[in-house]
């Protein structure tokens, strides 16, 4: 008798949420094709991201940027495919976290953390200790798939240019 209301007691913040990308790319009963676009490497503090941009076709076009941390010998691909929304949203984030890491790195906290973070669990953003910025990117929201930034710059650079050639995609019909 009691069964019943143990299977209403499950935890809702357990069951995991498909992302924007899975929304997409899991319709049944239709095709659905992907067509791949190469964009420059990432550099990280140990090796580099794979980058490109992802069209979903299947009816209305979607458009990922898909930043993949290869597989290693210790663990297995880590992948963040950001949709087309949501980078642009990302990219007015990074232009106020970039104004705003001096001023934190000058303000000498013991730890500080500055981020922006995606429906889907994308996150960048930079920590601060021992008077010292650190940038990062989470790249799934399920795992320990967090990967430290060589030099924002590039990154910033590296979302900006995977905007416009999204931008660039969507006005050829691609």
């Amino acid at each position: 008798m009691l069964l019943p209301l143990a299977t209403f007691a499950q935890n809702t913040e357990d069951v995991k949420k498909l992302t924007k990308f899975e929304e997409f790319s899991s319709k049944t009963g239709s095709i659905v094709k992907f067509v791949d676009v190469k964009m420059p490497r990432i550099s990280i503090s140990w090796g580099s991201l794979d980058a490109g941009i992802r069209t979903i076709k299947s009816g209305n076009n979607a458009y990922f940027y898909r930043l993949e941390k290869p597989e290693t010998s210790s663990s297995t691909a880590k992948i963040a495919m950001i949709e087309y929304s949501d980078l642009v949203e990302i990219n007015k984030a990074l232009t106020k976290l970039a104004s705003e890491v001096e001023a934190d790195v000058a303000s000498n906290p013991d730890y500080l953390e500055n981020k922006f973070r995606t429906v889907d669990g994308f996150e960048v953003g930079y920590y601060v200790s021992k008077g010292e910025a650190n940038w990062y990117l989470k790249l799934e929201r399920y795992s320990s798939s967090t990967v430290f930034v060589k030099n924002q710059i590039l990154v910033i650079d590296a979302f900006k240019n995977a905007q416009a050639k999204i931008e660039e995609l969507k006005a050829a019909g691609k």
